[in-house]
C-alpha cells in the first residue's frame, strides 16, 4: 500500500478517510489498492480504515488476525459481532466524511462492491457520517499508468496495427487462392500471430462476417463459424498486451470488404461511425487544452449525438469506450452515458478506447475502435493511423 499517496489523494478530495471492507474476496479493488498478497484467502470480514492523516487501523477476526499484517498501522481484533461493531464505532469516532467502494444507485457497477447491509451498519454505528463513492480514488490507484506501462501500451498498439494489416492480407490471399477459410481459422491465425510476437490476451479475437458483425459480442469458435468468401464484409476486433508484468492492453477494431468495391451502404455507415470517433477525439483535445475536466459520460454523449443526427441512434447499442489497463476492461472511467452515467473524471495517465458502432440486425455492423492515452496534459491516439475508409481486401 502506498500510504503517502493515498493520504495525499484523500486530503485533495476533502475526505477524512477511506474505509476498505472485504468478505471472502467480495472487493478485489480493496485487495489490490491495499496490496493484499496474491493467493491469500480469508473467510471472515475485515476492515481497514486509512485516515487522511495519521495511522491506519486494521480490524480483523481473531481466527485470521494475520490477514492484514503486511499493512502499517494499529491492529484491532474481534471475535463476537458486538466487538466488531465497537471497533468500527471507535475507529470512526469524530470522522464525518469517508469514501467506500460504493456507487449511489449502483450507477457504476465496477465500483459498487460494498453491500447495502454493510453501509447501513456503518451509518447506524456512526450517526451522521457521510459515505461517498471511491470511484475517482480507485482510478488513481487502479487506472493511472507509469511511464513503463505507457510505453508497453504503445508497443502493443503498434504491433496490433501490424497484425491488422497482415490479417486482412491473409484473408485476401486465401480467398484469391480459393482456399477454404472461415472466421475461426482467421481467429486461429491471429492467436498464433500473438504467440510469435510476444503478445498475450484474455480471450481470442472477434472475427465476424456479414450479419455476424451486427452482434457486438459475436465470437467464432470451432463449433460456430462462418465461411469467408469474395463479396463478404469482415469486422476484426483484436486486443492484447506484451507478455510482461504490469503491461497495458491495446484494443482496436477495423473493418474490410473482400472485393474491389465496397457497397455504398457500408461506406455510408462507416463514414458516420468514423465521424463520431473523430468528434470525440476533437472534444477531448479541446477540453484538455483548456484545462477543463472531462467526465466519461460527456465523451459518450458527443459520439451518440453524432450517430443520432445521422438517423442511426437506435443502432448504437453500447457505450463509446471502456477503460484499458492490465486487463482489457480496466477500472478507470468509461465513456458511457447509455449503460451507466459514468460521472468519473478522465484522469491524466489513463487509457481508454473510443469505439462508436452502428449495428443493423441481420445485415452488418460497423465499429471503428482506437485507443486514447491522456498523458502529461496531452491527448494521444496510439497505434496505427485511425481507419479512414473500409479496406478492400
Amino acid at each position: 500500500m502506498d500510504l503517502e499517496s493515498i493520504q495525499q489523494a484523500l486530503r485533495a478530495a476533502g475526505l477524512d478517510g477511506w474505509l476498505f471492507y472485504d468478505f471472502r474476496g467480495s472487493d478485489p479493488l480493496a485487495c489490490r489498492v491495499l496490496g493484499l498478497p496474491t493467493g491469500v484467502h480469508t473467510t471472515r470480514r475485515w476492515f481497514c480504515f486509512v485516515p487522511a492523516d495519521g495511522e491506519p487501523v486494521r480490524i480483523v477476526h481473531r481466527i485470521e488476525s494475520w490477514a492484514l499484517d503486511h499493512l502499517p498501522g494499529k491492529k484491532r481484533t474481534y471475535l463476537r459481532w458486538q466487538e466488531l461493531h465497537e471497533a468500527i464505532r471507535e475507529t470512526l469516532q469524530g470522522v464525518s466524511r469517508i469514501a467506500m467502494q460504493y456507487s449511489p444507485l449502483c450507477a457504476i457497477p465496477y465500483i459498487s462492491r460494498v453491500d447495502a447491509g454493510t453501509l447501513e451498519m456503518i451509518r447506524t454505528l456512526v450517526p451522521g457520517i457521510e459515505i461517498v463513492s471511491s470511484g475517482d480514488l480507485v482510478q488513481q490507484f487502479e487506472a493511472v499508468c507509469s511511464e513503463p506501462q505507457y510505453q508497453s501500451h504503445r508497443k502493443a498498439a503498434e504491433l496490433l496495427g501490424q497484425l491488422v494489416d497482415e490479417t486482412f492480407q491473409e484473408i485476401g490471399r486465401r480467398v484469391r487462392q480459393r482456399r477454404k477459410t472461415s472466421e475461426y481459422e482467421i481467429q486461429r491465425f491471429v492467436v498464433e500471430w500473438f504467440e510469435r510476437h510476444g503478445l498475450v490476451t484474455d480471450h481470442p479475437p472477434i472475427v465476424a462476417v456479414n450479419a455476424n458483425s451486427a452482434d457486438p459480442h459475436y465470437f467464432p469458435s470451432a463449433q460456430r463459424s462462418s465461411a469467408i468468401r469474395a463479396g463478404d464484409y469482415v469486422l476484426l476486433d483484436v486486443w492484447a498486451r506484451l507478455d510482461e508484468a504490469d503491461s497495458i492492453y491495446a484494443d482496436i477494431t477495423w473493418v474490410g470488404f473482400v472485393g474491389s468495391r465496397v457497397p455504398a451502404e457500408i461506406e455510408e455507415v462507416f463514414a458516420v461511425v468514423a465521424r463520431a470517433r473523430e468528434r470525440v477525439v476533437a472534444f477531448l483535445r479541446e477540453r484538455w487544452a483548456e484545462g477543463q475536466p472531462v467526465r466519461g459520460f460527456e465523451a459518450d454523449e458527443v459520439a451518440r449525438r453524432t450517430i443520432e443526427e445521422a438517423g442511426y441512434g437506435d443502432y448504437f447499442i453500447h457505450r463509446t469506450g471502456h477503460s484499458i489497463h492490465t486487463t482489457t476492461h480496466g477500472n478507470g472511467a468509461n465513456l458511457d452515458s447509455l449503460e451507466t452515467c459514468d460521472e468519473r473524471l478522465l484522469l491524466d495517465g489513463t487509457c481508454f478506447s473510443v469505439e462508436p458502432g452502428i449495428y443493423l440486425p441481420g445485415r452488418f455492423g460497423v465499429r471503428s475502435e482506437i485507443n486514447v492515452f491522456l498523458w502529461h496534459g496531452e491527448v494521444h491516439v496510439t497505434g496505427p493511423e485511425p481507419q479512414r475508409r473500409v479496406l478492400t481486401i
